[in-house]
């Protein structure tokens, strides 16, 4: 695709570079294996391991818990199926996805508010990986037993060495390009699920059990500790779990624009996702509630569960596996989406390759380390606040591609200055007015979460609700101003 009847060149245009230009069919090599090899491989990483105990730790039994996960994943799953169906169809990626949508620079609004929150999730990926280096080496190193901080940066230098190194490996990767990714999930996927059932494994046999987390009872039944509140944290908990994907609930058409049909992406991704993250959920709980059997308390961080095992060969063993499930899912999750959507800023200038370091220096100053400081503000803060404002895009794209444009693009308008997508000046100041609206409701609600401000304690439950209301409200908003102006 370089012409049309009626343009110039569109590999010509400022809009225009060969890392977000469409792929064809030819040269599409993803199949339903790779789609869900894809899923396997993100959803077998830390932070999923940690996300259904921190859960449990605020109240929920250990089945309520994973449900929770699981549902969330099968209804986020839903947006990710739509999203990909543009990629697949035309082979793009998802900053020029946007554009149909938000205008030709108008799509640097979502693109940006996606890459951002992706940069911030690079940081914790690169963190985790980097701590995981740091705490087998330490056992090894007496110097790294207790040293001391750096000033301003609030962590050590052999920590902060260790998460550079793992950083570096991230980059090297990014530069080697797509197919590498690729090649690495396929290999990471089978691998993660043999570790994770080898731990399983461990644990139950350490513990002579699964522990008392399976027999401990919810905090929310009658009598307990937190009776009648159940329903009160179970919708920020499934909305921080929605959250958990929303980055790529949006920008799937940068892996799906690789699949070969839609029955592929489709169908490997339904297969991959909700049963893997569930999985890899429920391992996190069955091991951690060993932990209080085997060492006294629960552990729910995997890298500390390591480091207090006196065998040599799981410390190899372990440190390989963990490294490998945090470098693929980062590289594949926090990389290749803001890559492409750096380099839609100015694809005359900024590569595939530049956006990945771009991608990677941002994370870095995120200082990752403090976000992980404390999981309750992990999941909600972080994961609701973000989730919030990417609800409101997914809503705006879904009625625009399926309801509006019923899923026919121009391709070579996407390209194209003074095309289709132009609207005024690049921008469709629709879609930026239901973006506005959709994320609106949600504001107050996380000032209060994050003690910025006092608010009411009805912000605060509608907060609760951040993904799904911005989704709902941006669609909808965005829907009826198209339709009454009747432009697209």
């Amino acid at each position: 695709m370089s012409t049309d009847h009626n343009s110039a060149p569109v590999d010509a245009s400022e809009f225009w570079n060969a890392d977000i230009a469409p792929i064809p069919l030819t040269a599409r090599r993803w199949g339903m294996r790779d789609m869900a090899a894809l899923w396997v491989a993100m959803a077998a990483c830390i932070p999923t391991y940690m996300l259904a105990s921190s859960i449990i730790d605020g109240g929920m039994n250990w089945w309520q818990a994973v449900l929770t996960v699981f549902l969330a994943n099968v209804i986020v799953l839903i947006p990710i199926v739509m999203n990909a169906h543009a990629g697949t169809r035309y082979g793009i990626p998802f900053p020029v996805y946007c554009r149909a949508a938000f205008g030709m620079r108008g799509a640097n609004v979502p693109a940006m508010l996606r890459a951002l929150v992706a940069c911030g999730w690079f940081g914790i990926q690169t963190w985790i990986g980097g701590s995981a280096i740091f705490k087998i080496l330490q056992l090894y190193i007496p110097e790294w037993q207790q040293p001391a901080p750096l000033p301003i940066l609030g962590i050590d230098l052999p920590r902060l060495m260790c998460f550079l190194a793992f950083w570096g490996l991230t980059v090297f990767i990014v530069y080697r390009g797509i197919d590498s990714i690729r090649l690495l999930l396929r290999v990471k996927a089978p691998l993660l699920v043999i570790l994770g059932f080898a731990l399983l494994v461990w644990a139950y046999d350490a513990a002579n059990g699964f522990g008392p987390i399976f027999s401990q009872p919810s905090k929310f039944v009658e009598g307990g500790e937190k009776a009648g509140m159940f329903w009160m944290f179970f919708f920020p908990s499934l909305t921080a779990s929605v959250g958990f994907w929303a980055t790529l609930s949006l920008n799937i058409p940068d892996f799906s624009r690789y699949a070969r049909t839609q029955r592929d992406q489709v169908v490997g991704q339904a297969i991959g996702l909700p049963a893997s993250m569930g999985l890899y959920s429920f391992i996190g709980v069955a091991v951690t509630s060993a932990t209080v059997v085997i060492y006294g308390h629960a552990i729910w961080d995997p890298v500390d569960v390591l480091a207090l095992t006196q065998n040599r060969l799981m410390h190899v063993v372990g440190l390989f596996a963990l490294c490998l499930a945090t470098l693929a899912t980062n590289l594949a999750a926090n990389v290749v989406g803001p890559a492409n959507d750096f380099a839609n800023l100015w694809p005359r200038r900024i590569s595939f390759r530049m956006g990945g370091l771009i991608t990677g220096i941002i994370g870095v100053l995120i200082q990752p380390w403090r976000l992980l400081a404390d999981p309750s503000g992990y999941i909600f803060t972080w994961l609701l606040a973000y989730s919030s404002l990417l609800g409101s895009v997914g809503g705006i794209l879904i009625i625009d591609y399926f309801f509006l444009r019923r899923m026919q693009l121009d391709l070579p308008g996407l390209y194209r200055k003074d095309g289709p997508y132009w609207y005024r000046g690049g921008f469709h100041v629709s879609a930026l007015i239901a973006l506005v609206v959709g994320v609106a409701p949600c504001v107050p609600g996380f000032l209060g979460t994050i003690k910025a401000i006092e608010v009411d304690q009805f912000w605060t439950d509608l907060y609760s609700y951040a993904w799904f209301l911005s989704f709902g409200v941006s669609a909808v908003v965005y829907g009826v101003i198209c339709k009454a102006t009747r432009r697209l």
